[in-house]
């Protein structure tokens, strides 16, 4: 496999000048396992395990690769297996907090140029979503498309258009059917050789179909919804990086149930440009937009020219986000004591020798 077609750039490049002088090989991972990897690389398709080293330093899952990252390995060529040894600087990174109460970011992806916020227009149809995504994806450093599926199901298509208009201000959107190969070739300008586009977005809204459409072969199983709610069962059962006929990559990945933000401000400032451009007309700079004077905020909701679901889930995300630091900062705290127990203790081991 050539480098260039994984996507490598002057980027990674960069970053891997000092371990190439030493005899080190790279490596994309494209299927991340517990303890296990398969990595695409010039040596072709390889398994892959982590140092002891690497496995001790990591102090959250974060530390280990994920989906999309460059990693510098050793090849044992007789055995067609590597040792991660390091992962190389990441370009963009899509990352949740993980399901459940711990506080703790989970990797979805990594060095991904576009994401693909696929959303279903079928019953399971949701704006308030599709923002908590937009979050999301531009705090990853990747640009956002929205793609909205089963149109083919819609009857009211210009409707719901209209509706994520007002919910992704400047993002490109692409309305099409994978079912009935309706639309695909609005997607074709983000899947250009060295690109690579990851797909995110709930169960059931169509995720692999659309990869297999893009990729032209079942790559990944596809299963009917319920009929119920229009909800999907878990298709693709863990995150691939899979390599397209255009020279790009796609990586697709299993339904969020839940999505749980893990991002700062800057995700909220994007997705909420026109509540952020208002609150800088306020007369105060600490304005709650209740009941304080020339409030730009209230004066827009008064006038219409800002809905008020939209404003209340604003309010909504940020209060999350600021719970959310509150955790983060205690949870940097005890991951910082655990390291220096770690140090210590290797301090002990070692004068004890």
């Amino acid at each position: 496999m050539n480098l260039d077609c994984l996507g490598w750039s002057d980027f990674f490049a960069h970053s891997f000048e000092p371990y190439r002088k030493e005899g080190f090989t790279v490596g994309r991972v494209a299927i991340e396992h517990r303890n296990t990897y398969i990595l695409y690389s010039e040596q072709g398709e390889l398994s892959a395990e982590v140092t002891g080293k690497l496995r001790y330093q990591a102090a959250e899952t974060k530390d280990f690769p994920a989906v999309g990252d460059w990693v510098v390995i050793r090849v044992r060529d007789s055995e067609g297996r590597a040792t991660i040894h390091k992962i190389l600087p990441r370009k963009s990174k899509f990352s949740r907090q993980t399901a459940g109460a711990k506080t703790e970011e989970q990797i979805v992806a990594t060095n991904v140029d576009t994401v693909f916020l696929v959303s279903g227009l079928d019953r399971d149809f949701n704006a308030r979503r599709i923002e908590r995504y937009l979050i999301l994806a531009w705090e990853s450093g990747a640009n956002p498309v929205i793609v909205l599926n089963k149109a083919d199901l819609c009857d009211s298509v210009e409707q719901r258009l209209t509706e994520v208009e007002a919910v992704a201000l400047g993002v490109p959107i692409v309305v099409l059917s994978a079912a009935t190969h309706q639309g695909l070739d609005g997607l074709k300008p983000y899947l250009q050789p060295k690109q690579t586009v990851a797909l995110l977005g709930s169960s059931g809204v169509g995720k692999s179909t659309i990869t297999n459409q893009i990729k032209g072969a079942t790559v990944q199983a596809v299963q009917p919804v319920r009929q119920g709610d229009n909800r999907g069962r878990h298709t693709t059962t863990h995150r691939e990086l899979i390599l397209l006929p255009t020279g790009g990559l796609i990586i697709d990945t299993p339904g969020m149930r839940e999505i749980q933000i893990w991002a700062g401000d800057e995700g909220l400032q994007e997705t909420f440009a026109d509540i952020e451009t208002l609150t800088q007309q306020c007369r105060f700079r600490n304005c709650q937009h209740s009941n304080e004077p020339d409030c730009a905020v209230q004066q827009a909701l008064e006038e219409g020219r800002l809905d008020y679901s939209r404003f209340l889930s604003y309010q909504k995300l940020q209060k999350e986000l600021n719970y959310l630091a509150r955790k983060q900062d205690q949870s940097a705290n005890l991951a910082e004591k655990e390291r220096w127990k770690k140090i210590h203790k290797a301090m002990r081991n070692h004068n004890k020798r």
